[in-house]
């Protein structure tokens, strides 16, 4: 027994091999496990055989399919609210100065509602990054629902002892909306994305953009239809028109309330989140890289895209001058109708070209017409606005203009929050997203302070030349600097990211949801339970 034991002893493998032995199974299981989830094929034992199943021939697999497909269109639906909410808000500040004149509702507090829903979204947009990486995608996606219906509802009740305490509710009730929409950004974008990746991951991009950024721009559209039909109903009676515009915004949210309480967290999020404990200075060190390029590149973007606003106003005001306020509207439907082309070409093309390449390309071509539009207003708006021609050069322009906005939509519009998306770990997904968003919301608020003193030294081209060059240099950025992504990607980042935890000392074992954290519906909990015990035969 002395030697024998003394044998055993010698062989017994230390605490620090049995970490690492634990943390290398650990990775190997993780990597077989995707691998097989991302075969379309199962196996199950019957009578003691291995059978193999196809998609086709098995009920679970079809069932999870189909429930992947819903998460995919209810996770991005309600962000038509979110477009249709920033686009609204310009025709309210006209209405709101037609009914109270510029001695009650001022350019101080014009401001004030403009920015509250600005403000609101770049808490939203941090808070809810972070919530759904620590408690779950679903509960982000119910909290920010449930915000926007609150905030919609608020300013279309907002009401007061004087008008400027009616506007007042209405500000603070556009800061709970912006909380909410802020949220929708990484709660539907990382979602949706995560299903899209369950789906197809070879359409992950057009799947993506067609849910996302796609659904936000018909929302813009959407605002300026639902305007010019409630000024053509209730004709000079403008507070119905106010009322409702901001009340409809409903309607999306509500729509997919109930169909998101029914959703389940994603498969990738139930493998690979990570609740507790979180090394932040660890996941620090390995992406900062990351965060500084798509947070830098969002903020450049949103900082530059503020003249677009800019010329659409001085075009309106050129085609039809001392237009009323249905027809000022209506102009707004032509110029956001422009947006949708855009979006769909770059859906089209990105899962083709690749995210870099679409980015890239993007950037550059609408950096070029910008200064071409930026170069020629001048002289056209000099010798040709005033003359007979106007309606044949202003349509020029207008068409130009619009390809600008396409271009703005093709490239940065739909690639952004994909890259935001796509280049983080599913641990730290939802944060990483976050935190680039915002970081464009602050580049939109730095653009728009700067645009005033720009313009006094420069002129009101000014801003658009030093835009469309920053937009140039962005190009070379998205091109030489962001990684390319294939269908694979989301996969092999998240064993990297285990294998890069488990290198550094880290219980990977913490990694994964547990079945009595994963908040999901009865049949999703069932088929995402079939899922593993296949998974683990």
């Amino acid at each position: 027994m002395g030697a024998g034991g003394e044998t055993t002893s010698q062989q017994k493998p230390t605490a620090d091999q049995q970490e690492r032995e634990v943390s290398a199974q650990s990775v190997d299981e993780y990597l077989s496990r995707d691998l097989k989830s991302k075969n379309d094929k199962y196996r199950q034992t019957h009578s003691g055989e291995e059978i193999i199943l196809t998609d086709e021939e098995d009920p679970a697999a079809k069932k999870k399919k189909t429930a992947s497909y819903f998460n995919v269109v209810f996770s991005g639906f309600a962000l038509l609210s979110d477009g249709y909410q920033s686009g609204v808000i310009s025709f309210i500040n006209l209405l709101m100065t037609e009914i109270y004149g510029t001695e009650i509702f001022n350019s101080e507090m014009s401001s004030r509602l403009s920015y509250a829903l600005f403000v609101g979204a770049i808490v939203g947009q941090l808070g809810f990054g972070l919530i759904i990486d620590r408690v779950g995608r679903k509960i982000g996606l119910i909290l920010t629902t449930a915000l926007v219906i609150l905030g919609a509802a608020m300013s279309a009740a907002s009401s007061g002892t004087s008008a400027t305490g009616l506007l007042w509710m209405m500000v603070i009730s556009r800061g709970v909306l912006g909380v909410g929409v802020g949220g929708e950004y990484p709660c539907s974008s990382v979602s949706a994305g995560e299903s899209a990746d369950e789906v197809a991951p070879g359409r992950r991009g057009a799947l993506f953009v067609l849910v996302t950024n796609f659904v936000i721009d018909l929302g813009y559209v959407v605002s300026a239809i639902v305007v010019v039909v409630l000024l053509a109903i209730f004709k000079d009676n403008l507070e119905p028109v106010w009322r409702l515009a901001l009340g409809l915004g409903i309607l999306p949210p509500l729509s997919v309330l109930y169909f998101r309480l029914r959703m389940a967290d994603s498969k990738r999020y139930q493998q690979g989140a990570l609740q507790k404990k979180v090394p932040y200075w660890l996941i620090f060190k390995k992406y900062w890289g990351r965060m500084l390029l798509t947070s830098g590149l969002w903020f450049a973007y949103d900082a530059v895209s503020f003249p677009n606003g800019v010329f659409s106003t001085i075009i309106i005001d050129t085609a039809a001058p001392g237009g009323t306020l249905i027809q000022t509207t209506a102009w707004n439907i032509l110029l956001y109708a422009f947006y949708l082309p855009g979006s769909l070409g770059g859906a089209l093309v990105i899962d083709k070209l690749g995210r870099r390449k679409t980015l890239a390309l993007g950037l550059f071509a609408q950096g070029i017409v910008g200064m071409i539009l930026g170069g020629t207003y001048a002289p056209l708006s000099a010798n040709c606005f005033p003359m007979f021609v106007v309606s044949i050069y202003i349509y020029i322009y207008l068409v130009m203009y619009g390809i600008f906005l396409a271009l703005g939509e093709f490239g940065p519009g739909d690639c952004m929050g994909l890259n935001a998306m796509e280049l983080f770990p599913t641990a730290i997904r939802g944060t990483g997203y976050g935190i680039a968003a915002a970081m464009g919301k602050v580049g939109a608020t730095v653009g728009t302070l700067a645009f005033k003193p720009m313009q006094e030294s420069m002129g009101i081209r000014g801003p658009f030349l030093v835009g469309s060059a920053i937009s140039l240099v962005a190009s070379v950025v998205a091109f030489y600097f962001l990684p390319e992504v294939g269908p694979d990607f989301l996969v092999q980042q998240d064993i990297d990211f285990k294998n890069y935890l488990a290198e550094q000392g880290y219980d990977i074992t913490r990694l994964g949801v547990d079945d009595k954290k994963n908040y999901s519906s009865t049949n999703n909990n069932d088929n995402n339970n079939a899922g593993r015990s296949n998974d683990n035969e």
